[in-house]
This record gives structure tokens, sequence and C-alpha cells, in this order.
């Protein structure tokens, strides 16, 4: 599975061998024993160094319930009557479909995938950037692309890529992909990533967004085990992120319905749980932009995230 996507993560690999993650992260500690793979916070990508990008095939199966939590919580930043740009990735055309439903929306993207996610919207206006076509994500990329952001101001842009660490920021594997996203970043007031835990820690090639840029990251839950994920959260709220992180949503109820005692939810009780914190770091909302909530997980993932308060020096 690493040799055909580029990475995969913990969730998924003991979704589809249908087994503990206990058991697979011990199978992935030995197969990098033997130099086959390399651990990442939550998965597991090929050795030798950056991690390298996966086709858009291989990424849209990858950690899918993680996208949809992160897409749900994302989607609830947005407000009517709003302009804001969306980049191209599998987690963003997630929320693509999602901002269909805000009512006189505009949105900017380089992404076909987001423009067809938003091409039924009848509330919504789609403007695309030009560019050459990038055919492994369906990107515009290039000098037109980059030329028809120039004199453009929205109110946040969303963004996703291949690797976040507190150090240096987002990252990605392809250079064109990398300059036409910071021209994204250029024209937005607030900078918004979407990625879910396997991308924390992970560096890649191209710098996208230094960290002092990002105004909040929307996440998931890391598992309880990757302490080294959480760590990495803690060090983006400690230099001014606000961390909003989003609970994939529960499996269904067994044949017979819930439990005794407990109360039938509701679809929208229950997308991705979460309740309002204080984060650390100053905040970076732009003159007159709405602020922005903070939020962390409920339940069990309680707990394994920290509240992200600022550490005591």
């Amino acid at each position: 599975m690493v040799r055909a996507n580029g990475a995969v993560s913990l969730r998924e690999l003991a979704r589809v061998v249908q087994t503990s993650e206990v058991t697979v992260r011990r199978d992935v500690r030995a197969l990098e024993s033997e130099g086959l793979l390399d651990r990442r916070h939550g998965g597991a990508v090929l050795p030798g160094g950056f991690a390298r990008e996966s086709g858009l095939p291989q990424k849209s199966h990858l950690a899918t319930a993680e996208k949809t939590a992160i897409a749900d919580l994302a989607a609830g930043l947005v407000e009517e009557g709003e302009a804001v740009v969306v980049g191209a990735g599998t987690t963003t055309q997630e929320l693509a479909r999602r901002l269909a439903r805000v009512p006189g929306l505009t949105v900017v993207t380089n992404s076909l995938l987001v423009a067809q996610a938003l091409a039924h919207a009848n509330r919504v206006e789609v403007v695309m950037t030009g560019g050459t076509l990038r055919g492994s994500n369906y990107a515009l990329v290039g000098s037109g692309a980059e030329q028809s952001l120039q004199g453009l101001r929205v109110t946040r842009a969303f963004l996703s890529g291949n690797g976040l660490t507190a150090e240096r920021g987002l990252s990605t594997s392809n250079m064109l992909s990398a300059s036409v996203d910071r021209a994204l970043v250029q024209a937005a007031a607030e900078v918004v990533v979407l990625a879910d835990h396997t991308k924390l820690g992970t560096d890649t090639m191209f710098q996208t967004v230094p960290t002092d840029c990002i105004t909040r990251l929307v996440t998931d839950a890391p598992p309880g085990h990757d302490d080294r994920a959480a760590t990495e959260l803690q060090a983006l709220a400690d230099q001014g992120v606000e961390v909003s992180v989003a609970e994939p949503p529960a499996a269904p109820q067994p044949p017979g319905g819930p439990t005794t005692g407990t109360a039938e939810q509701s679809p929208r009780a229950r997308r991705a749980p979460h309740r309002d914190v204080p984060l650390p770091g100053q905040r970076r909302n732009h003159p007159g932009s709405p602020p922005l909530r903070s939020a962390a997980v409920l339940g069990d993932a309680q707990g394994r995230v920290a509240d992200l308060a600022p550490r005591r020096r």
C-alpha cells in the first residue's frame, strides 16, 4: 500500500486488514527496521527523506472519515455573502461540497475538482484562475494562474498540502503548486489550513505557508498513542495558530437502534463534535472580519489532545 500510495495512515491500514491499530503499529515498526518504509505520525511513507506526492486516486481513498470531519468543521467558518479562495486537494474538495449550501458565496479556485463540486450550486459564484492544467491533481498552475490572482482580496483562504510542521509551516511536493498556493495566500486576510493528523510533522520540499502566516488549522484528533502529533499541535498553538480538532463521524448504530437510555441524535448533532476552548497566541484576524472560534474534540479524544493552552515557561 505504501508503494502504491506513497503514504498510508495507521487507521486506514487497520481498516483494510481488519485488525487493531496496535497490531498495525507493531508491523509497521518491523517493516521500518527492514528499511521498507519510514514511520510518520499516525502512518508510514516511502523511505528516503521527504515524502513524495501521492496521485489523486490514491489520496482520495486515504483518511476519508477524517477529511469529512475536517470539511464539516471548516465549512462552519464560512458565512453568507463571503468571498473566499479554495486551493486544490481532496480535503478542499470535500469542503467545496459543503460550501455549495452557503448562499451568496463567491469562491475563487484553481482546482477543477473544487469548481466541479460547486458547478450546480445556484447561489454560489465560482471564479476560476487561468493557468496550465496539472493533470495529477486537476489544478491550474503556472504564471497564468498567479497573474490572475493579482489585485484580488478575499476574507480567507482554505488550503491543504502534503505536510505541516510548527517549524516550517505548510509544504507540498510540487514547486508549481506551491507557487500558486502562495499567490492564493497573498489574496486572503486569513489563512485556514486543512490537514489530517497524518500530515502533522511531515515535511516536504516546497514551503507554501510559513507558520506565522497560518491563522487556523482544522485537523482531526490524532490517535492516543501519537504523542508526537499532539506535541506538534501544541507547538503550532504556541506560535499563535488557532487549532480546531474534529472527531470523525461515529460508527453507525447496531441493528435495533441506539442503546437503552441514549437519545437518537439528529444528523447535525452527529457532525464532528467539538467545544470552544481558549487557545494561545496572537489572533491575526483582519479588521472587520468575523471572529474565529476555537474548538477541540469531546468524548474519548478529550485528553489526548490537550486544551492547547500556553505552556508555562
